[in-house]
């Protein structure tokens, strides 16, 4: 190829691909080729089977896979002379992910990634694993061995081979192919999975670390969102105590997470998870939709408890995602990976290179401020990660240290005999000075591939925090990595990431999405997680900013995800379209993990739709929400910790009325933007808040054909308030209010 180094040996086909994990494997001496016809017809015409590799950029053990099989000569010509190999990027094409890691996980109770999968030339699935070593070792078979395993099945028991294949395919199909009996959820349902959902996340909480489940620990925002509904729910029905055990189990984790070495006290923002139980030796590599899920259940934690330490946490995120993850036009990028080299040149990369530190060089750049900082994160001159069996069971951190906090500031500014506030300080000082050093250190590869699921997660948290932390009490300051940005300043990050999609993701004309973008967009459709998580963005952004133009896109969004996705008689939505033939399987997901369920969180777009919308959409809406959530009905009242948002949107459909608050005025002078930060200030998932000026003649033509009631509403306010706000549920208004203090006092009221 032109222009290729002379020291690159090897050059195929993902040269030419835009993704970074496939760009990352061009140069294998594996003969890859990217997922498509080009490929199925190869193994067609040779008659040998797929082996499928299927990774991210970021993923640490996809990288270990690479040095050890992919970039070895002898697994290259085994992989070139008997199959055909075929790299995706799951974040590319979530699509034929999905479909292999349901078989493999199916086959062997679990998955992960890298995924290999090996399949017939028509694409049905033989056998499959994830990560495999070169030889046999660990108890598991080495890959080479695997290889020759899968050669001589397919030159023996062909028949066998695909007739498995085939069945598999067709079980999968069977057991995902469900419909619902009935258009609506049982009574009692909702509140019946509320209960077991509680009751079974209860019994997994850890009272010592905080969080759900043993080691390793995932910071699953859905559990939290959770727990922060029942709290809410149980507070409402009278149980006082039981609400507040459920709010201790939510702050006592995020406190654990926020101090542990899971959060990245120097930079800013969450690494994926933590290997141990206490939240110190992370994975680190940092995704994009952790951050957005992890700024909003901070944010609510903040509304409930008024305590600023989480509406600090949540802006550490966003000043992290800001200062590293936000392109130039706006675009919210993916992720950073978890290696990196640990020198200038280095030949190898290491997991958490860039983010370690010893001893020794916390000394030489603090001085004087050493022994303080030391002491505070609990670097020690041996190494600091001996907390736990778990956190370096292969002595891979022997004489390095992840930050921590096993006390908090308050204590140890007592302990140091310093006012808080200046011990807070120092620390901040101390953290800059270290990220100025490490910035000299070579880089974690980024991920700059813009995905519009995981943009809408983050579009959703800076127009939230557009408000939210206005309510900040009394003297709070910030210390670096929190720069203390006017909030207003997240609404504007929040819109250029919408602005982004909508200029280079969306037609116009077929009113479609692209699913993401990296010079250029990509070759895969628009699915379910795209729509469902942008359209939660822009309710969002409408209820923060005012600006219909966003609520108008989201219910034209919402009219094409139904016709690309909806089964309009078995009810709920596939999350593809089914135009592809090359995608075996088409699911309806149900399963809120790492990220929410498209269908989880269509539910709750389509509740809050129904309080916006007209009489006869209303209803609709309301009619598609209840179709979905009676086809999942036995898997929310079977397995409700596998669906602990769709738990909240079942309980939020149940609801008669959402309350809805109406913001009369002016959206631009300050009475106004009180009024809306008083709207917000709330914890109530059951409210829709509505901004509209009689003055401004696109509200009014918005208004008046999506809601007459709500255009009305705006002429028949009193014109000589600068602000009027109106609080209505169960189809009735209480009396219209003109100030901050009275709204408060109204939405107190049940």
């Amino acid at each position: 190829m032109a222009g290729t180094s002379p020291s690159i040996k090897h050059t195929n086909r993902l040269a030419s691909e835009h993704s970074p994990y496939l760009l990352q494997h061009a140069h294998n001496p594996v003969d890859w080729y990217p997922w498509g016809e080009e490929a199925f017809a190869e193994a067609r015409a040779r008659n040998v089977p797929i082996f499928l590799s299927i990774g991210y950029s970021t993923c640490h053990w996809c990288h270990v896979m690479e040095v050890e099989s992919f970039e070895s000569e002898e697994v290259a010509k085994l992989l070139n002379d008997w199959f055909v190999s075929i790299k995706v990027d799951r974040e590319e094409r979530p699509d034929v992910d999905r479909v292999y890691m349901t078989y493999v996980q199916a086959l062997h109770g679990g998955g992960g990634w890298p995924l290999s999968v090996f399949l017939s030339p028509d694409l049905k699935p033989l056998m499959g694993g994830t990560y495999f070593p070169p030889d046999d070792k660990y108890g598991r078979p080495g890959f080479k061995t695997v290889l020759r395993r899968v050669k001589d099945a397919w030159d023996t028991k062909r028949e066998v081979l695909q007739k498995s294949g085939n069945f598999a395919i067709e079980q999968l199909t069977e057991a995902l192919s469900s419909t619902a009996s009935s258009k609506k959820l049982e009574d009692g349902t909702s509140q019946a999975v509320l209960h077991r959902c509680y009751q079974q996340l209860a019994k997994r909480y850890d009272e010592v670390f905080g969080g759900f489940g043993p080691a390793p620990k995932f910071p699953r925002p859905v559990e939290i969102q959770f727990m922060l509904y029942q709290s809410g729910k149980l507070l409402e029905n009278g149980e006082e105590h039981e609400a507040n055990k459920a709010l201790k189990m939510v702050s006592f984790t995020l406190q654990c997470m926020a101090r542990g070495g899971i959060h990245d006290h120097i930079g800013g923002g969450f690494h994926r998870y933590s290997v141990d139980e206490c939240w110190h030796v992370p994975h680190f590599e940092k995704m994009l939709y952790d951050q957005g899920q992890l700024v909003n259940v901070c944010l609510d934690s903040f509304v409930i408890t008024k305590d600023p330490f989480y509406s600090i946490t949540a802006r550490d995120i966003l000043d992290y995602l800001k200062r590293e993850m936000v392109g130039a036009e706006g675009e919210i990028y993916s992720a950073e990976d978890a290696d990196s080299a640990e020198y200038e040149g280095a030949s190898k990369k290491k997991e958490g290179a860039f983010y370690i530190w010893t001893s020794a060089e916390i000394e030489n750049i603090l001085g004087d401020a050493a022994d303080i900082f030391k002491d505070h994160y609990y670097i020690k001159a041996l190494g600091n990660c001996d907390l736990s069996t778990m956190s370096d069971p292969h002595d891979e951190f022997i004489g390095k240290n992840v930050l921590i906090e096993r006390k908090d500031v308050p204590t140890m500014a007592s302990k140091w005999n310093m006012p808080v506030a200046e011990y807070s300080s120092l620390l901040g000082a101390c953290r800059e000075r270290l990220f100025k050093e490490r910035s000299k250190r070579p880089r974690p590869h980024l991920d700059d591939k813009v995905i519009v699921s995981w943009n809408g997660l983050a579009i959703s948290a800076f127009a939230r925090a557009s408000k939210i932390p206005k309510t900040e009490q009394g003297d709070v300051r910030f210390n670096f990595p929190v720069v203390g940005n006017d909030p207003e300043e997240y609404l504007k990050i929040a819109e250029k990431a919408v602005s982004f999609i909508k200029n280079k993701l969306y037609d116009e004309q077929t009113h479609k999405l692209q699913h993401s973008y990296r010079n250029g967009p990509s070759k895969a459709p628009g699915f379910l997680d795209d729509y469902a998580f942008l359209i939660a963005g822009l309710l969002d952004l409408y209820e923060f900013s005012g600006r219909t133009c966003w609520l108008s896109w989201a219910m034209e969004l919402q009219a094409t995800q139904d016709t690309l996705f909806l089964d309009r008689s078995g009810g709920g939505y596939f999350n593809t379209t089914g135009e592809d033939p090359s995608i075996l399987l088409r699911l309806k997901e149900d399963h809120d993990g790492a990220e929410p369920s498209g269908n989880s969180v269509t539910a709750i777009n389509l509740v809050r739709l129904s309080s916006i919308a007209s009489e006869e959409k209303s209803t609709s809406y309301r009619q598609t929400a209840e179709h979905l959530l009676a086809l999942f009905e036995s898997r929310l009242r079977d397995q409700p910790l596998a669906t602990p948002l769709m738990c909240c949107a079942a309980d939020l459909l149940m609801v008669p009325s959402r309350k809805q608050v109406v913001l009369v005025g002016q959206k631009s002078c300050v009475e106004f933007q009180d009024m809306l930060v008083t709207a917000h200030a709330s914890y109530q998932p059951n409210k829709t808040v509505i901004q509209i000026d009689p003055r401004n003649e696109e509200d009014m033509v918005f208004w008046e054909q999506c809601n007459q009631n709500i255009a009305q509403m705006a002429k028949s306010s009193p014109a000589d308030k600068v602000v009027v706000a109106h609080v209505c549920q169960n189809f009735t208004c209480k009396a219209p209010v003109f100030d901050r203090k009275s709204l408060e006092t109204l939405l107190k009221q049940n």
